[in-house]
């Protein structure tokens, strides 16, 4: 699998203290290597477009959806992003 960044997850991101940055490079590593991974608490959101939430810490999240070999990074922050549609795609 491969990671890929919409425009709004890389905004968010760089929002986030360096600490919550850290954590959340992490927590993308951990995704790539075990995606069923405890400290990840993955779980499909209740939403047509079929997107998924992983936790970083106890207050922070991301959104992805999966697209054949690449998870599609949505968004990061506190749960109350959910809403909206993120503009372009970065791949890294």
């Amino acid at each position: 699998m491969k990671i890929a960044f919409t425009k709004t997850f890389i905004r968010n991101y760089r929002k986030l203290s360096r600490e919550i940055q850290k954590t959340v490079d992490k927590q993308l590593e951990t995704l790539l290597i075990n995606p069923k991974h405890p400290s990840l608490n993955v779980k499909k959101i209740n939403d047509p477009r079929k997107i998924w939430e992983g936790r970083v810490t106890a207050s922070y999240r991301f959104t992805f959806h999966i697209h054949e070999d690449i998870y599609l990074m949505r968004q990061v922050g506190t749960p109350v992003f959910r809403t909206g549609t993120p503009k372009r795609v970065s791949c890294f």
